[in-house]
């Protein structure tokens, strides 16, 4: 796993820029950076939001049925539903030209994911996919394309078909998704956070509310983005 994670890392430097250089316009427009996945892809979404050393500027897509603890079965078949994409993306009133989205999905196959895409880039969006390809080709196209053909920049986990990583010879457990979506989040902040600095951008991050002065130092953010992310107040 430790393995996998350098050689993502390495594949997708250069995307990385480009990705911390959309968000970066995205938050100079003082626009959201919308989070969105289905079933363990929410894992990587809660990973952007409302986290210690995270970008305040994220506003997740959500609904009730995407996530597997209410039902895991139905999570799967809501996830394949078409319609849904643009029934969030307009509950949510995603700004087409000003807020950027990135979307997480392992196969990236599914309507959910693939309409997201699709909706945000036709309104003149950036959209990031945290995504395999590689799994996108060996799973049935329920959208008839992919997330990864629908996004303007892809950042590749690399993972296998099936997402199990061990044994090496005939893979059966170990899943690498969760770790390689939230790895490639990471950096992504750090690339941001590089360019932020080089250009005098004072970005927008939480603090640990657990640290002398977290709370009194998140103030601003709160209070700035409070009333457009509904999920922090």
């Amino acid at each position: 796993m430790l393995e996998h994670l350098r050689k993502i890392g390495a594949h997708n430097a250069e995307n990385l820029r480009t990705a911390a250089e959309r968000l970066l316009t995205a938050i100079r427009a003082d626009g959201l950076v919308c989070t969105a996945g289905a079933g363990h892809s929410l894992a990587g979404v809660m990973e952007t939001f409302y986290r210690a050393g995270g970008l305040s500027a994220v506003r997740p897509l959500y609904h009730h049925d995407l996530l597997p603890l209410h039902g895991a079965v139905p999570s799967t078949r809501t996830e394949r539903r078409t319609g849904l994409a643009e029934e969030i993306l307009t509950g949510a009133g995603f700004q087409g030209g000003v807020d950027a989205l990135v979307v997480f999905s392992n196969s990236g196959v599914n309507p959910y994911p693939v309409e997201l895409a699709r909706i945000a880039r036709t309104a003149g969006s950036p959209v990031i996919a945290i995504t395999s390809p590689t799994a996108s080709a060996e799973a049935p196209k329920r959208a008839g394309t992919t997330l990864a053909e629908e996004a303007e920049i892809v950042l590749d986990t690399l993972v296998p078909g099936g997402d199990a990583s061990y044994p090496a010879d005939a893979p059966v457990t170990a899943p690498l998704s969760s770790m390689a979506n939230a790895y490639l989040w990471n950096l992504l902040l750090v690339e941001l956070f590089d360019q932020a600095a080089t250009e005098g951008v004072d970005l927008p991050v939480w603090r640990s509310s657990n640290t002398v002065g977290g709370d009194e130092a998140n103030a601003a953010n709160l209070e700035h983005y409070g009333k457009r992310v509904p999920g922090l107040l």
